[in-house]
């Protein structure tokens, strides 16, 4: 887990080897065990290590027979991979995967990321072939963004970075900001900067230095195209062995390794994977708050701990570690993304930095299993549709309205989400009803200026949404939901993951995000996955024997909830309002001031829109205004 930068010229001029150390110092949060920088010709690489793997021989940039390399994020098959290599005729000086990325491109060209499980962002120079390769792993666990002009492509982990080259000048995308204001992260490979984009998951980038053509490729997303000749058994094992192999993998490092322990279904199954592979207790990490029962799930992760027999650690959040923090969380962030669970996952990366140097979370769960109650919720609609028009959309009923009833408790804590969902234009089309469900501005577009609401185009960015929605393989519903997620809600749950463990030099991994279980999952039947609604049906089947029945029988999902209405009626109402009642905040024409003023007061529980017009009036200070 490291930071990187790079510069290539175009215009036959080298990198300054000052311009590359600014560069890597504005992210060497990401790396504090050593750092290097080096200029070849029109190519130079800056990078910041944090030290998992090979402790003592894996200086970066790392160079051999004319090619260089800088990368961020660990190969767990490094081992496997590095002994095919081997008997290719390779022979190894260290024992980083950072070399068995440098040989494996050696080998295998541009297809070596197909050769890869890992997490990883890397940007390679082979000078022999005068080009630069970038690429970045499946599913965008490690960030990598880009700004390419005629003149020169710049890189870098995280976007401050970018911003230290004389060149690049911070502005804000206005067609960027619409995306956010309505799902709070921004579709595609903008970004909220002008001119900054961010190389999307499973893609690569071809840069042919005597040209200065850019081209940018996809080398991986999960295949939709369905099995239909293996049992429900069949799935159920092999996926069992996936889950295994993953975490065996994913548990290697040359330093201590700890797990996230929500209480949850995905992280209380990767700590009960975890626990067989380390030689004493495993440590779990573990944040609640003490506003209520709605916001702690200890008795859940306490649970586990016991059943694991896990040494658990535990930190409770505050309103006034909020305020302090929250000003430098949005500046390790580079953009306002996801929600307000951020901070305490901050908060519980800052405790786990203590005791280890690697911790295991269960992100990506939700995503590849079918987690989120909008998938019940938006079954349930087509039931009933089916059931009064005797019809379906897809090519079977995946559920029927009687299937499905057994499973309508689990939206007994969602009734307002229902009764928003069904106010409008039921019975819509699937895209405009996903679009309905996962749509943010609602409440957001109430606190708009009249000039900021004029400019908003609502089918504008339908048709953004609905251009990844409707992939032509994903033919059922429930495959065309989870992919979106997949795509585009992921990554910014994964920025987060990236941002929060980062600040603090961690190094964070999921494990549930190996590609081998995504394309396992994609390839299942729809019907076989969410049989009757049940949220993920296929994970319980396969885990329930392991799992304490206290942890597999919730009905109640949280998801990290803060209670930042609670707040903003407290100690935190002056912050709140002197973010956002300012004349900065005013003078920028985005935000309806009685408006805001009304919300300080209004603010509802687990609504997110005040965390949102917080969170951009403060990126604007730091990014745009330059505070």
């Amino acid at each position: 887990m490291c930071g990187l930068a790079g510069i290539a010229e175009l215009t036959g001029r080298s990198p300054e080897e000052a311009v590359l150390r600014a560069m890597g110092d504005a992210i060497a949060h990401r790396g504090p065990d050593d750092e290097g920088v080096v200029v070849e010709g029109p190519v130079g690489f800056a990078h910041r290590r944090l030290s998992i793997i090979d402790l003592a021989t894996g200086h970066q940039p790392m160079s051999f027979d004319g090619l260089t390399v800088v990368f961020n994020g660990e190969i767990y098959n490094y081992v496997e991979l590095r002994e095919e290599l081997r008997r290719r005729g390779h022979a190894f000086r260290t024992a980083s995967d950072t070399e068995v990325l440098l040989r494996a491109y050696a080998e295998y060209g541009d297809d070596c990321v197909r050769h890869l499980n890992g997490m990883f962002a890397f940007v390679l120079h082979d000078a022999a072939r005068g080009r630069v390769l970038a690429a970045r792993d499946h599913f965008g666990i490690k960030p990598l963004y880009f700004h390419a002009t005629p003149e020169r492509v710049l890189w870098a982990s995280e976007i401050k970075a970018l911003l230290r080259h004389p060149a690049v000048r911070a502005a804000r995308d206005d067609e960027a900001l619409q995306d956010y204001l309505t799902f709070q992260f921004v579709l595609g490979d903008a970004t909220l900067f002008q001119g900054i984009r961010k190389l999307l998951p499973g893609h690569r980038q071809v840069l042919d230095l005597a040209s200065g053509r850019l081209r940018t490729d996809k080398y991986w997303e999960p295949s939709f195209k369905l099995d239909k000749y293996h049992t429900e058994e069949y799935f159920v094992e092999e996926l069992r062995r996936l889950l295994n192999d993953a975490v065996r993998l994913q548990m290697r490092a040359d330093v201590p390794v700890g797990t996230y322990l929500s209480g949850g279904l995905d992280s209380s199954l990767v700590t009960i994977l975890a626990a067989p592979h380390v030689g004493q207790r495993l440590k779990t990490f573990t944040g609640s708050f003490r506003e209520g029962p709605e916001f702690s799930e200890l008795e859940y992760s306490r649970e586990v701990a016991r059943h694991v027999g896990a040494d658990p650690h535990e930190v409770v959040p505050t309103e006034r570690d909020f305020i302090e923090l929250l000003p430098r969380l949005v500046y390790h962030m580079d953009e306002p993304v996801a929600g307000p669970g951020l901070f305490p996952q901050y908060m519980v990366s800052r405790l786990a930095q203590r005791h280890v140097k690697v911790v295991l979370g269960g992100q990506g769960g939700d995503e590849i299993f079918g987690g989120y109650a909008r998938y019940l919720v938006a079954y349930f609609e087509q039931a009933l549709k089916g059931a009064i028009h005797e019809t379906t959309e897809e090519e079977e009923h995946i559920v029927s309205l009687k299937s499905i009833v057994p499973n309508l408790a689990a939206l007994r804590q969602y009734v307002p989400m229902l009764q928003q969902f069904w106010r409008d234009e039921v019975f819509e089309p699937m895209d405009r009803r996903y679009f309905r469900l996962i749509d943010r501005s609602g409440g957001a577009l109430g606190l708009l200026s009249g000039d900021a609401r004029r400019r908003y185009d609502r089918e504008a960015i339908f048709g953004r949404f609905s251009a990844v929605f409707n992939h032509p393989d994903t033919m059922s519903y429930y495959n065309k939901m989870t992919h979106f997620d997949l795509t585009c809600g992921l990554p910014a749950l994964l920025q987060v993951e990236d941002r929060v463990s980062m600040a603090v030099s961690l190094e964070s991994r999921v494990p549930l995000l190996d590609h081998r279980i995504a394309e396992l999952v994609a390839s299942m039947p729809p019907k076989m996955k969410f049989r009757g609604g049940e949220l993920k049906y296929i994970l319980k089947k396969a885990i329930r024997q392991v799992m304490p029945a206290k942890v597999m029988n919730r009905k109640d999902k949280m998801g990290f909830p803060v209670p930042l209405h609670l707040w903003a009626r407290g100690k935190a109402r002056d912050f709140f309002a002197d973010v956002l009642l300012s004349p900065a905040c005013r003078s920028r024409g985005i935000f309806d001031t009685a408006a805001i003023e009304a919300l300080l007061d209004q603010e509802a529980a687990f609504s997110r829109r005040l965390w949102g017009v917080v969170c951009l009036e403060l990126w604007h200070r730091q990014f745009i205004d330059g505070d």
